[in-house]
């Protein structure tokens, strides 16, 4: 199969990735797990920048699970920290992109100073039309699905809804990301082979591939092996890494 025969419509259009393994690569080295959250930014900005190469529509990150809040509370303080600085120094690149930044989850229980750092950052993104970067903080699938069902039942409740008109694309209308097309490919690094509560909706029909490497260590040719692999499996012919390498450098 030639380069020409690849096009960017085999490629998926939504990628999420549930980032895993940051805790577990630093206590290998020896070191506290906030070292490996600190190092897990690296590999979020190799992601970010490689997806967009791609043409990718919507890139999807699963920062902090709401059942994230259980760990240790100088952990999760260190995370919180983590997501204000990364937020106050990574925008202005997205920015200049025109790359797009949400950050999606129930954000109430964050402190004021990270709302207003979400809220600013998603103001400046918010005309980009470029990559669409989701950032899943205090975000569970069985939250988003119960945050909808409270909307369409308080329709219901109003009168501006008839309980027999709610269907699949209703629910789907009132979920998080609902502009945005469901996700195709669900990556998990660090070896571990479960969805973990994220996204449930969304990935019905997502092809799920979960792969051995600690995310501090996910980089560009990490995600060019897992696109590969989604391309084999959807499309049932022999893509290789190299001809999604050509299909980024004539982006």
């Amino acid at each position: 199969m030639s380069n020409t025969q690849l096009s960017f419509e085999a490629l998926p259009k939504h990628i999420a990735v549930i980032m895993d393994g940051n805790g577990r690569w630093a206590e290998a080295q020896g070191k506290p797990r906030v070292f490996g959250h600190k190092n897990g930014v690296a590999a979020v900005r190799k992601t970010i920048s490689s997806a967009a190469k791609l043409g990718i529509e919507a890139v999807t990150l699963f920062a902090f699970s709401s059942e994230n809040w259980r760990r240790p509370e100088e952990e999760v303080g260190v995370l919180m920290e983590l997501f204000i600085t990364v937020l106050s120094t990574e925008i202005n690149k997205l920015h200049k992109n025109n790359l797009s930044l949400r950050v999606i989850g129930d954000k109430t229980r964050f402190s004021e100073r990270l709302q207003k750092k979400i809220a600013q950052a998603e103001d400046k993104t918010a005309a980009n039309t470029g990559m669409v970067v989701n950032i899943a903080a205090n975000y569970g699938g069985q939250w988003d699905i119960t945050q909808a069902m409270k909307k369409i039942a308080s329709e219901v409740e109003e009168g501006k809804l008839e309980a027999a008109h709610v269907n699949d694309e209703l629910i789907a209308s009132h979920l998080s990301m609902s502009d945005i097309p469901d996700v195709d490919l669900l990556i998990r690094t660090g070896g571990e082979c479960r969805i973990s509560n994220f996204m449930l909706w969304q990935i019905a029909y997502a092809e799920l591939y979960f792969t051995p490497i600690y995310w501090p260590e996910f980089n560009e040719d990490s995600l060019i092996e897992a696109v590969t692999w989604f391309v084999n499996r959807e499309r049932r012919f022999g893509c290789t890494g190299n001809q999604i390498k050509a299909l980024m450098e004539n982006q």
